[in-house]
């Protein structure tokens, strides 16, 4: 019997283990930050780090915040008055936070792996049958590691406000009140890591990660890299992938897919993709791809860049929802699939070659 990694298999980030996820290969490179030519790379590299931390990653997490006080607004409206109409006024703002969730995934390092904030966001699909379990009982810890990550966050609320009957359970008189306070719950949740994560960015780990400049153990660009690449994976494999049936000969498990119950898979995927576009580039500013251009590596960055585009287009021509797309659609998500698998190989082996950072985290596919 082949093995089916769905539906009992989760997706969840992996924490990066400073000791032992990031070993930076320093060939070329001395230990003061200098290349063979006797050109120190410092002053660049510094530049590039503070416009990750100040204009990229930092915003993005105060994005994050704004949304998600936004959602708690509309999700009060719905627990208060539950209908089709308020469920519906939900939807956009629910979104909108995800998909800000998605442009903050990728730098997974720091406070946020302190916090546990992607695996507590973002693990799915949900743990239905224990989320029911917990509302019935009253009886639910969202802050045991590991145990609870599957009970909460984007994919918990996208089963408990859009999944179906979701609007008949919010106005039983009965179990009603426990389903808005489990619902509340993991807002307050989700709101608190995500502001926590903000303030240890503030209080003191903006310097410590735009002063790392040097290529060891635990160096800012080296977890940049390795998370471009480990954002890519999941998205070859939880994201798309696995309930595409590509862990599973073939089997498709649709309803496993990250946003399902919103219907908002494909949106999630192109935001998700564009955030490692942003990451790669530093946006208008320096990034990775300046700091490919400036080793001598100028084609290795032209034809990523070029790969993303044709990987964004591949994936935008999905029509949607992407889960009725793995099965009314195959041969175009087949073509997305492999566009951004192409793309995952520059970034995972060329883009890390090239700048002496080896990949260390353990892929959830196996290739």
């Amino acid at each position: 019997m082949a093995k089916l990694f769905f539906p009992s298999t989760l997706f969840r980030a992996v924490i990066p283990v400073t000791a032992a996820l990031l070993l930076l290969n320093a060939c070329g490179k001395s230990d003061d930050g200098t290349d063979n030519n006797g050109n120190s790379t410092d002053e660049f590299k510094k530049e590039m780090l503070v416009n990750y931390a100040d204009n990229i990653i930092q915003p993005g997490y105060v994005q994050l915040k704004t949304s998600l006080a936004d959602l708690k607004t509309k999700v009060a409206v719905l627990l208060s008055a539950p209908s089709a109409s308020t469920q519906a006024n939900v939807k956009p703002s629910f979104q909108a936070a995800y998909q800000a969730f998605e442009a903050v995934s990728l730098p997974y390092f720091g406070p946020a792996a302190a916090q546990m904030l992607n695996n507590t966001l973002n693990t799915f699909p949900p743990g239905i049958s224990k989320i029911e379990s917990g509302i019935a009982s009253g009886n639910y810890d969202l802050t045991l590691p590991i145990t609870s990550d599957s009970l909460q966050g984007f994919p918990a609320l996208d089963y408990l406000i859009f999944g179906e009957g979701a609007v008949d359970k919010l106005a039983d008189p009965v179990s009603g009140q426990n389903r808005k306070q489990y619902i509340n719950d993991v807002l307050e949740r989700m709101q608190l890591l995500t502001d926590n994560t903000i303030n240890q960015w503030a209080a003191g780990y903006r310097n410590t990660f735009i002063n790392s400049l040097k290529t060891d153990v635990g160096s800012s660009i080296g977890f940049l890299i390795n998370q471009l690449a480990f954002e890519m994976d999941a998205l070859k494999g939880p994201r798309i992938g696995w309930p595409f049936g590509k862990q599973s000969n073939g089997i498709v498990f649709a309803d496993k897919a990250e946003g399902y119950y919103s219907a908002i898979s494909k949106e999630l995927a192109v935001a998700n993709l564009n955030a490692v576009k942003q990451y790669y580039t530093g946006g208008s500013a320096k990034g990775i791809d300046d700091y490919l251009d400036l080793l001598g590596k100028t084609t290795l960055n032209d034809d990523v860049l070029a790969q993303f585009t044709v990987a964004i287009n591949a994936l935008q021509a999905i029509p949607a929802p992407l889960s009725a797309a793995f099965t009314g659609s195959p041969a175009t998500v087949e073509a997305a699939y492999k566009e951004i698998q192409k793309l995952l190989t520059l970034l995972k082996t060329d883009v890390a070659s090239a700048t002496g950072v080896q990949i260390n985290y353990m892929d959830n596919d196996g290739d």
